[in-house]
């Protein structure tokens, strides 16, 4: 490390924790100084900005610090972090946390000490001094002022918001028009649980907005840092689902072009970032089931949080409950530059509070979703639109492919712990493909990975986000019953939806395991019937779609012992329906015809009114009505 080599040519201290070193560094310096006034340097110099537009202001600390020896105290400017920064006038724009000078230095630093003591504090200001704040320009036009106070030191520079001012956004040459939403079966389910994110912004905003990965009209990886500028900023977040009896499950991919810092050291910037969460929602017989968890991925760890007193902690912690934006939309916080996404009560991390709006350590843009890709009209804007994009058409179909594109690279072969469903691709790519400041940083979901569980041999790289069902067992312990036997897991080769999401579902049978095998399409011919034999302990609900067959718990014990002979209930037509039962102490009823509304869904209850479980066998008849 550059760093600590320039340390070790002084002294040999490369073992200790170098943040720790020039820390204690700067701390001395700013201990020892008396701070005398402030100065500011705009870029450009004349303080001029467009309105909703952004430039950096640095704030040039001058003091004395103490003399050595016989000489006298030394006067100029100090190498320390200068204090809070403001905007004095109401609606006059904003500031963004603080950050490392960008642009050429104006340097004059005054140095104390021994040669030895001036490399030091030198080292230490250029990595530890943040002394640069971003200023996001109002609507209006006008003269603002922002103040620094600085030990109770303060200081004041005037900004010229104008029209006229020169722009320091370039013209995007990329644009994307609404996509057909037909063709996704999930739909309605993502974007009812579709997150509220507060995305923090920083000195490179537009690196800060969530976007598409082909978000310069090309699928080439390596070029999405250089081509942060013209490419869109449109908002869209990325989506998949995986289904088992029980639950669903929802991933969110936000792609960013970069992930940047203000010193970018040892591979830590890089171009493409993909950071997300993962939701799981219970089955419960609602339209849309029950959030109980919310897993969000930081930088190769993940966090849990949660509402529902039946959710304890297991491989993980839980790290606080989930913040909702109108009811079913959890809110997360994504840092600035490297995109890393919590829920917002773990305080030690989120820089957002809800009941405030508020980004606590400057500036950020609110996304909803609206299903319009809109953009920012600044770096401090709120509730902006994003648009839902399916990972299973952009991302999937080139995922396996190790030649003649640039999308993916670090091609390796998925292996999953615990005995868990491979993939049916013999390898894939689980990087995006990148080049500049480090290669292959970025991941889509099937390549994450959450050190814990992975140190742990617990979960293995991707198998977080490829089997959540496994992973939500250890990650997490539930009350309720789970299954880990997917009725829709595409990436693990179950590619065929059975339940409409949006139409009440099931709960697991007492072994926890599979449903009835997939049936076939459901069937053109003119009748039909379908067979159930099952032992009932209590009131079930057996919602019946093609050939599917999957039982709901209403109150009792969930269903055993069932066996199904089906032909498809028809789903392209009404039919006239029928049901005969040849055994069972209770009642067996039709509660509901199949509909488009319900996804052609025909539905029977069964009720067992004594002590003690009882064999039901019952025929439902099916005929088209022309």
């Amino acid at each position: 490390m550059k760093i600590c080599y320039l340390l070790c040519a002084a002294m040999p201290l490369c073992a200790q924790d170098l943040t720790t070193i020039l820390s204690s560094i700067s701390r001395q310096t700013e201990k020892n100084a008396k701070i005398t006034g402030l100065r500011f340097n705009c870029a450009p110099k004349d303080c001029r900005v467009k309105p909703f537009e952004h430039i950096p202001v640095q704030v040039l600390v001058d003091g004395e610090l103490p003399a050595s020896g016989n000489d006298q105290p030394k006067k100029g400017r100090i190498r320390i972090s200068p204090g809070a920064m403001k905007v004095v006038e109401t609606n006059g724009g904003a500031v963004s946390k603080p950050f490392k000078f960008q642009g050429e230095d104006p340097g004059g630093f005054v140095e104390s000490g021994s040669a030895f003591r001036s490399i030091a504090e030198k080292i230490a200001g250029d990595y530890i001094v943040f002394d640069t704040f971003l200023y996001v320009a109002p609507e209006q036009p006008g003269t603002y002022t922002l103040e620094n106070d600085t030990q109770g030191v303060k200081g004041q520079v005037k900004i010229t918001v104008a029209a006229d001012a020169p722009s320091v956004k370039k013209p995007e040459e990329a644009t994307f028009e609404p996509e057909d939403k037909s063709n996704e079966p999930y739909r309605a389910l993502v974007e009812h649980y579709a997150p509220f994110y507060a995305q923090e912004t920083w000195f490179q905003p537009k690196a800060d907005i969530p976007t598409r990965s082909d978000f310069d009209k090309d699928l080439i990886g390596d070029n999405n840092w250089d081509n942060l500028d013209k490419g869109t900023s449109q908002a869209y977040v990325y989506y998949a689902v995986m289904e088992t009896a029980t639950h669903w499950f929802l991933q969110y991919n936000v792609w960013h072009p970069r992930d940047y810092s203000d010193k970018c050291v040892i591979g830590s910037c890089h171009e493409n970032d993909n950071e997300g969460l993962t939701l799981t929602i219970q089955k419960d017989g609602s339209q849309f089931g029950k959030l109980v968890l919310m897993e969000t991925l930081a930088h190769d760890n993940v966090y849990a949080f949660t509402n529902d007193s039946g959710i304890r902690g297991a491989a993980h912690g839980i790290e606080g409950r989930i913040e909702l934006f109108e009811e079913s939309h959890p809110v997360v916080f994504v840092e600035s530059g490297g995109h890393g996404q919590y829920g917002t009560t773990k305080k030690t991390h989120s820089r957002y509070t809800v009941s405030k709006d508020q980004f606590d350590a400057g500036t950020g843009i609110t996304f909803l979703y609206k299903g319009v890709a809109e953009r920012p009209r600044h770096a401090n804007d709120r509730k902006v639109g994003y648009e839902l994009l399916p990972i299973l058409t952009h991302w999937w179909p080139r995922a396996a492919i190790e030649r003649d594109q640039k999308m993916f690279d670090a091609f390796a072969t998925y292996q999953p712990a615990g005995g868990r469903p491979g993939m049916q691709q013999p390898r894939i790519g689980m990087t995006f493909y990148g080049r500049k400041q480090a290669a292959n940083k970025a991941k889509p979901f099937w390549g994450w990975q959450d050190n814990k569980t992975l140190k742990n041999g617990i979960l293995a790289v991707g198998q977080w986000g490829l089997d959540p069902a496994y992973a939500f067992t250890r990650v997490v312990r539930s009350s309720a019953p789970v299954s880990t036997d997917y009725i829709y897991n595409p990436y693990l080769g179950v590619s065929t939806p059975v339940i409409t999401p949006g139409t009440p579902a099931v709960t697991a049978p007492s072994s926890g395991g599979i449903l009835p095998s997939l049936g076939p399409a459901p069937s053109a011919a003119a009748q039909g019937q379908i067979d159930i034999d099952v032992t009932v302990d209590g009131s079930l609900v057996f919602h019946i779609r093609g050939s599917n067959v999957t039982p709901e718990v209403l109150s009792g014990q969930p269903a055993s012992n069932l066996q199904v002979q089906a032909d498809a209930l028809p789903g392209d037509a009404p039919s006239i329906i029928t049901i005969q039962k040849t055994r069972g102490r209770g009642e067996v009823k039709i509660v509901e015809q199949p509909s488009p509304q319900n996804g052609m869904t025909l539905k029977v209850r069964v009720d067992d009114p004594s002590r003690g479980a009882d064999r039901y066998v019952f025929r439902v008849t099916w005929k088209r009505s022309n």
